[in-house]
């Protein structure tokens, strides 16, 4: 395990909006937990090399808990469901320190937060942290129904000068106008935004016909549709020298493992960015949703659970 291991224990498990786990964990001793920020995330070992990212939806400066909420996804790939099969009151599980990948901008004027979904769960500490700061905010929450809404009650007590929902089976008028919000929003604002991944490009693509700029909109992505396909391709492991080929329908980690290299995988989805490697040598074919398109234009990184190569041949630093 990595030195950042911690064993908390499940101290309290709740069944909301038809479907989403919401669990505390705390330390077994009842010690502070180490800190975090909103828009972090920790990683939860669920066994057998199940390794998931879920955000912390709590306030930041709770020291006691972190708390996760999780859909139960009939499309899970294992996280999901092992969640809520095997995470009851009193069992321990092994999780990552938080880290931050999807941090608030210090500098903006105004922080607009778009979740759809389970994509609310970052938010809540965002919103909890702006509003602990003082700092101007509105929060929009969108579901398909107020019965498929996790936290509601807590969101409405809390942030209720803040929040706006917008419940898809509702009124036509309060449903999400993006291209509306966006217009009103004063410069400098900030967009943040987290849920499915339709709902995501919905929004960016909005904000990008409305020009804002790249720096001032920030997501993070729960799971991608990853496509592998495209021609074989060779890839030299540096550090040992050994080179493996990387057929269609396989990813780059895969095939190093098969050939007994080590690599360091999570999501499997290209949105952790827990296998990102340096690109020596050759053109990779990018297909993760963790780079910046301007670490992508760079090509001197690539993630190697989904991504490919253009060239015939990739030398990675590994």
């Amino acid at each position: 395990m990595q030195d950042d291991t911690l064993t908390l224990r499940v101290d309290r498990r709740e069944i909301q909006a038809n479907g989403i786990a919401v669990i505390d964990l705390v330390a077994p001793d009842g010690r502070e937990l180490p800190s975090f920020e909103a828009g972090a995330h920790i990683d939860i070992h669920l066994g057998e090399g199940l390794i998931r990212q879920y955000s912390l939806s709590n306030a930041p400066s709770e020291r006691q808990r972190y708390r996760l909420g999780v859909l139960l996804d009939p499309s899970s790939r294992g996280g999901s469901s092992a969640v809520h099969e095997r995470l009851y009151e009193g069992i321990d599980v092994k999780v990552s320190a938080p880290r931050n990948l999807f941090p608030l901008s210090s500098s903006a004027a105004h922080t607009l937060l778009a979740g759809g979904g389970i994509g609310i769960t970052p938010m809540i500490a965002m919103a909890y942290e702006l509003k602990a700061a003082g700092r101007s905010f509105e929060l929009h929450y969108c579901c398909r129904g107020k019965e498929s809404a996790a936290f509601i009650a807590e969101l409405e007590a809390t942030f209720s000068d803040e929040l706006i929902l917008h419940f898809d089976d509702g009124a036509p008028d309060q449903r999400l106008d993006i291209h509306a919000v966006l217009a009103s929003q004063p410069e400098e604002t900030h967009l943040y935004v987290c849920g499915p991944t339709g709902f995501m490009d919905w929004v960016i693509e909005a904000a990008k016909k409305a020009e804002w700029p790249n720096t001032q909109v920030h997501s993070e992505y729960f799971t991608a549709e990853v496509d592998t396909s495209g021609g074989a391709f060779e890839v030299e492991a540096a550090a040992s020298g050994v080179v493996v080929q990387v057929e269609e329908g396989m990813s780059i980690a895969k095939a190093l493992k098969a050939a007994g290299i080590k690599v360091d995988v999570s999501c499997e989805e290209g949105v952790c960015g827990t296998c990102i490697c340096d690109v020596l040598e050759g053109l990779p074919d990018h297909r993760d949703q963790f780079l910046s398109d301007e670490e992508k234009e760079d090509n001197d990184q690539i993630a190697v659970c989904c991504s490919r190569a253009k060239s015939s041949r990739l030398v990675i630093d590994i």
